[in-house]
């Protein structure tokens, strides 16, 4: 998909205030409303000027946009994927609701925003509540949603931790306001990726003594080369040498969980062989499994004495061909 510079759709300057953002919205508006406007492109230009001043006329969306906007790869016109996890660590309310505007329907927006903060994104965040009565009655304050990243490592054993969650808002000026606030948040053993974690109390404060929202924070593990989740079970690449893979025998792992074991590998290793170790993946009820992807490592030939052991290795298997499944003679 390709990467949306919605400043340029509007013709506004990255540093606009609300103000300038809303009146060149407007005039734009007027010339491609499709009601009105004789312009060939006017459908495509008013669905997006519609996406665009839906994220530049919502703080928080706006500001997570131009954290995204300084990637090296976020050229206008140009092939774009957001990186894993992208909006990790931004608070959104529910008070931003669905994107809308005049001459647009929602479904009609690009991938690139379904991408960041359509309906897939939107169905992140924690459950929405009906809307409330307008003043002067009390109202419950909105529910907020965030992404946090985790170690999978807190999933084994639970952990505390301190987090750091921007938003935004917009000044008395219209400017864009940065907000950061840091939350002590325990984290459940057995806590999975995509599950919500409530902070009751934390989203928006009530209005007439109406209580505060809550706030909901989604969890996702930070990519680790050594693992990776797929529900409660884990997956673990193991490398053994060429003659564990053939002969067998045991090797320590380091787990997930920080502990230690001992684990027999099985003699005559094929590519994509796995070992299951059954309740060792994450904790729960049940608990997940923990499965040992084997890859082979081959160890360096810098000296005489490897590469003497490499060409004995050679001569003791002279009719071996590695491609032969690929139809190569030799």
């Amino acid at each position: 998909m390709e990467f949306k510079d919605y400043y340029e759709t509007l013709g506004v300057a990255p540093g606009a205030t609300a103000d300038e953002i809303k009146k060149a919205y407007r005039k734009l508006a007027r010339k491609y409303h499709p009601d009105v406007s004789k312009e060939p492109d006017a459908v495509a230009r008013m669905t997006a000027l519609n996406e665009a001043n839906a994220v530049l006329s919502d703080p928080e969306k706006r500001a997570a946009y131009d954290r995204l906007a300084q990637e090296p790869r976020a050229q206008p016109g140009q092939d774009f994927r957001p990186p894993p996890h992208w909006d990790a660590g931004f608070e959104f309310s529910d008070a931003s609701g669905a994107p809308g505007g005049p001459g647009g329907a929602q479904g009609d927006y690009s991938d690139f925003f379904e991408q960041l903060f359509g309906r897939n994104a939107r169905a992140r965040g924690g459950p929405r509540r009906s809307a409330q009565a307008q003043a002067p009655q009390p109202q419950r304050g909105t529910d907020h949603h965030a992404r946090i990243e985790l170690d999978l490592a807190d999933a084994y054993q639970g952990a505390e931790r301190t987090l750091t969650l921007q938003s935004a808002h917009q000044g008395d000026d219209g400017s864009l306001v940065r907000d950061e606030r840091n939350l002590v948040v325990t984290i459940p053993q057995g806590v999975r990726e995509g599950q919500l974690i409530r902070l009751a109390g934390q989203g928006s404060p009530g209005w007439g003594g109406a209580p505060a929202g809550d706030l909901f924070l989604e969890v996702l593990f930070k990519p680790d080369p050594r693992w990776r989740a797929q529900g409660r079970d884990v997956y673990q690449p193991l490398m053994v040498a060429p003659w564990e893979a053939a002969l067998g025998g045991s090797v320590e792992v380091l787990t997930p969980g920080g502990s230690v074991i001992e684990v027999t590998v099985p003699s005559g290793w094929k590519a994509g062989r796995k070992l299951r170790l059954k309740g060792r993946g994450i904790p729960g009820k049940p608990p997940g499994d923990l499965f040992l992807e084997l890859n082979m490592a081959l160890p360096p030939a810098a000296t005489d004495a490897e590469r003497a052991a490499y060409a004995a290795l050679a001569q003791a298997f002279p009719h071996y061909n590695p491609r032969a499944a690929q139809g190569a003679q030799s």
